[in-house]
């Protein structure tokens, strides 16, 4: 009978431990999940560290099953190539993508137009403006008349299919990119190129709730009210690519850094040329991971620093010289390998630059290596060659006088006190000598 109680008090308290690790399960199924946006800003030019932020971006809100990711923008536009990588990713994503001209007083120029016409859903701020994204060099020149018809009918084409799609005004982005125009806020909502405006934020977030999204042949429902809103911060690493990420500052640091880094090879001990170098030639590479190297330019640039060597250690009347300039112009051109303008290194940098390099290999460089191979002066290496005096007679010792000071001296040959030696051997204190002019 206590045997049967026990046992029934045994299955009722494992019962009820049951029921108490079940039931914050079953809250947590039937609770909803709290919706999740993920915010990301463009605040600047388009360049390759920011196709770097917002490809990650969007890979932290597909893992994180967010509802959609809205791209706050600021721009007056940038890099081509770099524009389209973000489209195509913004186009691929496995969530809706927002692009939001904001606050007022913002802009989406030249390539942030294209960006925001391509979005999911395009929105601005009132007081915002939309347009000129007539292609221009990366100097803001305007680009000869064949190259940037080319440009503009790819543009269009690309940008057209793109619009068509998401069921907006296909007509105008052409107009922006054939004539550069450009439009408020309140046009482009009227003309449809952008979805909706909103004020803020929190009001964007309550304008997009219950929307329809159409993708990749699955509809997205937009759940953004009193959604978490999850800012996307961009780390020291895009900090720092996004000043680097220029080509004419990552080519100005290569350069800078090989020169500094070669100054302490020849001539050791310096320390701030081998420390400054090294940090200006890693954070070239450091740029170089996001831009478009074109291998054959490096190892031009290689060679010429090569040739510059070979110009001071052998005497070639120029040549040498000239080479090294032409090599090091050459692999300053191919650098980086994009047909923009604004994805390779300016003349008004290479000229400098190259002019620079070259009078430092030839004559700083030049000077400290012609120093460091010159017979030494001083000690007794510094002695051979060195002319004397013999004070007594070598047969086959004696004493010389050299260089004000008096030496043990040995010689094959007899030498008369007072005839002029040469030193030709140096051994502990002793020096061999033998008449000087071989007589």
């Amino acid at each position: 009978m206590i045997t049967e109680r026990i046992r029934i008090i045994t299955i009722a308290l494992v019962c009820c431990c049951l029921a108490l690790m079940i039931h914050p399960l079953l809250g947590e199924a039937g609770k909803e999940e709290e919706p999740v946006v993920f915010l990301l800003d463009i605040n600047g030019t388009i360049n390759p560290a920011l196709s770097d932020y917002i490809s990650k971006g969007i890979e932290k809100a597909e893992a994180k099953k967010a509802t959609c990711v809205i791209i706050r923008m600021d721009t007056p536009g940038g890099v081509l190539s770099t524009t389209k990588t973000i489209i195509k990713d913004m186009v691929n994503a496995k969530l809706p993508v927002v692009v939001y001209v904001a606050p007022s007083g913002s802009s989406a120029a030249s390539a942030g137009a294209l960006i925001t016409v391509c979005a999911d859903i395009a929105a601005m701020a009132p007081g915002t403006n939309i347009g000129a994204a007539h292609p221009v060099s990366g100097g803001g020149q305007e680009i000869d008349a064949t190259m940037s018809e080319k440009i503009m009918n790819d543009m269009t084409a690309y940008i057209r299919g793109i619009v068509m799609s998401k069921g907006r005004n296909a007509e105008w982005p052409e107009k922006a990119i054939r004539e550069s125009v450009s439009i408020t806020a309140k046009e482009a909502l009227d003309l449809k190129v952008i979805d909706l405006m909103a004020d803020s934020i929190p009001d964007l977030l309550q304008k997009l709730n219950g929307r329809k999204i159409e993708k990749e042949n699955h509809e997205y429902v937009l759940k953004t009210e009193d959604a978490k809103i999850e800012r996307v911060i961009p780390g020291f690493r895009f900090k720092i690519l996004d000043v680097i990420a220029n080509p004419n500052i990552a080519y100005i640091l290569m350069m800078v850094g090989g020169l500094g880094i070669m100054m302490e090879l020849f001539n050791p001990g310096l320390i701030f040329p081998g420390v400054a170098g090294g940090i200006c030639l890693l954070l070239s590479f450091f740029a170089l991971q996001v831009l478009p190297v074109n291998y054959v330019g490096i190892l031009l640039i290689i060679l010429s620093i090569i040739l510059f060597i070979f110009e001071i250690k052998v005497q070639s009347f120029g040549l040498f010289s000239i080479g090294g300039i032409i090599s090091l112009t050459l692999g300053s051109v191919m650098l980086f390998d994009s047909s923009e303008s604004a994805m390779r290194v300016s003349w008004s940098v290479i000229v400098p630059t190259v002019l620079a390099v070259s009078a430092f290999f030839i004559f700083v460089l030049g000077l400290v290596i012609r120093a460091w191979m010159h017979k030494p002066r001083t000690g007794p290496q510094g002695l051979v060659g060195e002319v004397g005096v013999a004070t007594t007679d070598i047969d086959p010792t004696g004493k010389v006088l050299v260089h004000g000071e008096y030496w043990n001296a040995k010689s094959e040959i007899r030498i008369p006190k007072g005839e002029t030696v040469t030193v030709t051997k140096v051994t502990n204190l002793e020096i061999m000598v033998a008449m000087h002019g071989g007589r």
